[in-house]
């Protein structure tokens, strides 16, 4: 069932499978591109340690820039910095990167079309205990809409490391969505990672349902679809780290596959990815959608696992949406 092309972990569903937060990627990934490209640059609003913008730093200092808590010169600063050909990276939790400085974002960086790389740390559940104002559920959404702003949520740590160098090459403003919480690192170095490009997890001979996700949850997706098969009930799990734009003809064929979808994202549902992947099917192949994930509601404090469970999102919660929906 699982697709061999993806070039998964050895251990994919093994309790000693490698853990680590896909924040660590975007510190990794930021040495990496700022070996390949001197104009790379890092900014951080006070946040170096958590963001592990502090890894560049230690690599790099001359490129590195503390900016202080001003999210919103930040941005600025970022859109000044690529008018002369850097290639800045700015970076800070996300309920305040987008959330504080989303005006800055859209008048100097988007609009401009400046070539910015927006990181936004800490997104979704995984700062668990932090609660309501840390747990930013509306990120997505926010920069989906800007015009000409690619959207990326890495689905591990391994691919976060890619999708960072890869947004350093890509001519742009971008945005990277990373997590807290250390989440199963199920993709390896030879997995493939391509800008706008889905990647299949796992097929079926006549799947019922088509399990479509994004970010870290796309291992739980995976989780559910073998559990799901062990009980005669087979789905595909296509995962999609480029939100925006999105890999058109793979949902479109998973769709037409299965004939049912279901999404899955640790964001709002209303305007988040699902959204993206409704919209899109509702003109090129209507079929029913059910999208997974934060329903109307802000965050609460808790440990991240107990609050994914909270919303439905934990493997079991996701396989029990998914035995409904086919049987609906």
């Amino acid at each position: 069932m699982i697709n061999p092309a993806a070039q998964l972990s050895e251990q994919l569903f093994a309790e000693d499978i490698e853990q680590a937060p896909t924040r660590d990627g975007f510190g990794k990934g930021t040495i990496e591109a700022g070996r390949e490209n001197p104009n790379v640059l890092v900014l951080c609003a006070d946040l170096s340690e958590s963001t592990r913008a502090e890894w560049f730093e230690k690599e790099f200092p001359e490129r590195f820039i503390e900016v202080g808590i001003g999210e919103q010169n930040m941005a600025a600063l970022g859109s000044g910095f690529a008018a002369v050909g850097k290639v800045p990276f700015i970076a800070s939790y996300a309920a305040f990167n987008p959330g504080r400085n989303y005006e800055q974002i859209r008048t100097t960086i988007a609009i401009n079309k400046a070539n910015v790389k927006v990181c936004g740390m800490h997104a979704g559940v995984s700062v668990g205990p932090d609660g309501a104002t840390h747990q930013m559920l509306e990120d997505i959404g926010l920069m989906r809409m800007l015009p000409g702003m690619l959207v990326l949520a890495p689905g591990d740590a391994e691919e976060a490391r890619k999708a960072v160098v890869a947004a350093a090459a890509h001519q742009g403003p971008v945005y990277l969505r990373f997590g807290r919480s250390a989440t199963p690192v199920f993709t390896t170095t030879g997995s493939p990672f391509v800008l706008g490009k889905a990647l299949s997890l796992w097929e079926a001979q006549a799947p019922r349902v088509a399990l479509v996700s994004t970010g870290s949850l796309s291992y739980s997706a995976l989780e559910a679809a073998k559990l799901l098969a062990e009980e005669g009930l087979e789905t595909s799990v296509l995962h999609v780290p480029t939100i925006k734009p999105l890999d058109e003809s793979a949902v479109r064929a998973a769709a037409k596959k299965a004939g049912r979808v279901v999404t899955v994202e640790e964001h709002q549902v209303a305007g988040g990815f699902g959204s993206a992947v409704a919209e899109y099917l509702s003109g090129a192949l209507p079929v029913p959608v059910l999208r997974l994930g934060i329903k109307d509601e802000f965050g609460q404090s808790g440990a991240p696992e107990e609050l994914l469970a909270h919303h439905g999102l934990s493997v079991s919660g996701i396989a029990e949406s998914v035995r409904a929906f086919a049987s609906a």
